[in-house]
């Protein structure tokens, strides 16, 4: 019973976070939806097919390793499930940490035992994370051969490595928390963060075969996404290339991670269309791609994750 209670309420704090969010940031989804009217439908629907693979990616992620612990999960359950977690890390910030506690307590409520819930998640969050640094190191290199490179980039890029190598390292060194000092282990809130990490099955990370295809999935959500902008530069008359449009993308996610505002609202865009117009887009169009990728990404599925959220827990 107080486990039923507690789901609703932090069903209802996501809700409430996301209509907070919604009204807080209405005067964005304005702008989206005026560029929007304004753009070939082709392209439109190239960019809602791009970013409907990326649910489909990471809920490949998940179904993979779920089928590793001998649970079978319909494809079709877990892409709104996907959906579901983007809403939940944008209504309640918390380093996508909401985001994960919605999909595990999501898979319990399938009879999916919390254990392997948390090695999902932990095997999410370490290909994620590899994933990122072959996106990152590989837009260095396209930048390096065929655009120009800064020193501020490279700077950038380096404090990043070493926090995504950092947080899968600590993570797995949570896995070994008893060697940590007791003192550490007694503070409530890092005791349950180590609790449930040392609770997820070990054996998911030593299949090299999953983490691979995991990371693959994960390289895909971020092509997708790179591919996003590319159709949302080609429809504002731009004839850029994926080339141009990848680096762009990944150094302006590594500076709003790194930036530690919420969702990187304001970092990302000013990154992206800063870069954009540096590589020779026009100022005009590459803040509306800009604009216009943020909206795919941050405003469309906040319709269906809210709607999702109430029917999953309320």
């Amino acid at each position: 019973m107080k486990k039923n209670i507690f789901k609703a309420l932090f069903a209802a704090l996501l809700l409430l976070c996301g209509f907070f969010f919604a009204i807080t940031h209405f005067g964005e989804l304005t702008r989206f939806l005026l560029l929007l009217g304004n753009l070939d439908p082709f392209w439109i629907a190239a960019a809602l097919v791009f970013q409907l693979a990326t649910y489909f990616s990471l809920a490949l992620v998940w179904q993979r390793a779920l089928f590793f612990n001998k649970v079978i999960y319909p494809l079709r359950k877990l892409v709104p499930l996907a959906i579901a977690k983007l809403f939940a890390d944008q209504a309640l910030p918390s380093g996508g940490i909401s985001g994960i506690a919605f999909i595990v307590s999501a898979f319990t409520q399938q009879n999916v035992s919390g254990q392997v819930a948390t090695g999902v998640m932990l095997l999410s969050i370490l290909s994620y994370y590899g994933a990122y640094v072959l996106a990152a190191a590989s837009a260095i290199l396209v930048l390096w051969i065929y655009h120009d490179i800064h020193q501020w980039i490279i700077t950038v890029s380096s404090l990043f490595f070493l926090i995504a190598i950092a947080i899968p390292a600590g993570i797995l060194f949570l896995k070994q928390w008893r060697a940590i000092p007791g003192w550490l282990v007694r503070m409530p809130h890092i005791s349950g963060i180590l609790e449930v990490y040392a609770n997820a099955p070990g054996r998911i990370l030593r299949n090299p075969r999953l983490l691979f295809e995991a990371t693959l999935f994960q390289i895909a959500i971020f092509m997708l996404d790179t591919a996003t902008l590319w159709a949302m530069l080609h429809a504002l008359g731009e004839d850029a290339s994926l080339l141009l449009a990848f680096p762009c993308f990944i150094i302006a996610s590594i500076v709003a991670m790194l930036s530690l505002i919420p969702l990187g609202i304001g970092a990302f865009e000013v990154t992206c269309a800063g870069l954009l117009v540096m590589l020779g887009i026009r100022v005009e169009s590459a803040f509306a791609a800009t604009l216009l990728l943020r909206g795919f990404t941050l405003w469309l599925p906040m319709i269906p994750g809210l709607w999702l959220t109430r029917r999953m827990f309320l």
